[in-house]
């Protein structure tokens, strides 16, 4: 071998000795990133499941065991706290968010749905008009309208009925359900608008049979966050509605609260019962939730 070939082969082995370094590096940067984002994620878990943990846990101890033991399991689980909450008004503030918030996220999905779908459709002055109204509507304070709505409410004679609390909903998560969907109508091809016009479809047809199938993501995003912004409202459901008959668990729960002695094991426990249907509904639809975000962020 030649001293020339001598020093390519060296050079050669050289570059491996680098590359392999160098991947050597790039695998430990990258494991070291793993790491901390895995290290991340479970102290952001932590951060968020713990204060549940701990509410579930408190719901089952006694008032006593509460303050003298504040860390630890219960001595004696006082299951007749979930009992006790419901006997005491948990049962009708239930069904009132039930009611409130079925009917927010029904009118919601309907009127929203058929906005977006005329706003994607068509292009004139008053599309664009409209779509600065709805991007307003996204930046209205609800504290700022307060005042306004309760006379406006009041002059309708809707104070302390549900109906309040439903048109109110309604009307505060319209802008972000309708800029939601018509994104996501952005995304439908328009060849498939086109082949069901020369099939004689209607405008009607093409929405219900085209436009609303192919959004199902989008419209299961909506009925999640319509849903967690209703069962979870508080401001209005306190000042609208006055009767314990009619209050929602937000304002409902605090009944529970005494200016001597409040039975925190109850509290908690009905707060427990307000908890879970979110819980659930979060659980069983959270592909749905990601997919439609994803998927309605493509065309704006």
């Amino acid at each position: 071998m030649t001293k020339t070939n001598v020093e390519v082969e060296l050079l050669k082995q050289d570059k491996v000795a680098k590359m392999s370094k160098s991947k050597a590096k790039l695998d430990i940067n990258t494991k070291i990133s793993k790491n901390i984002v895995l290290l991340g994620l479970l102290l952001f878990a932590f951060l968020i499941l713990y204060p549940l943990y701990w509410m579930v846990i408190s719901s089952l101890k006694s008032y006593d065991e509460i303050y003298n033991n504040v860390w630890g399991l219960p001595s004696v689980w006082h299951f007749e706290n979930y009992s006790t909450a419901w006997s005491l008004g948990i049962s009708s503030y239930f069904t009132n968010s039930l009611i409130v918030t079925l009917a927010t996220i029904i009118l919601v999905v309907i009127i929203g749905s058929m906005a977006a779908f005329t706003l994607s459709r068509y292009k004139s002055k008053w599309i664009n008009i409209s779509l600065i109204f709805i991007i307003g509507g996204l930046m209205m304070n609800p504290q700022v309208a307060l005042i306004p709505l309760f006379e406006l409410l009041t002059w309708m004679d809707l104070i302390n009925t549900r109906w309040a609390l439903i048109l109110t909903y309604v009307a505060y998560r319209l802008p972000l359900t309708i800029i939601l969907i018509r994104a996501f109508f952005l995304s439908i091809p328009k060849e498939l608008e086109e082949s069901a016009i020369i099939d004689g479809c209607s405008e009607f047809g093409i929405y219900t049979k085209i436009y609303l199938p192919l959004s199902i993501p989008i419209i299961v995003t909506t009925i999640v966050l319509t849903a967690f912004f209703a069962w979870n409202e508080f401001l209005f459901a306190t000042i609208f509605v006055d009767s314990n008959i009619l209050k929602t668990i937000p304002s409902g729960l605090m009944n529970f609260r005494d200016a001597l002695r409040t039975d925190w094991g109850v509290l908690l426990a009905g707060m427990v019962i307000a908890s879970i249907p979110m819980i659930i509904l979060l659980v069983v639809l959270q592909k749905y939730l990601v997919r439609g975000l994803s998927e309605g962020s493509v065309k704006g």
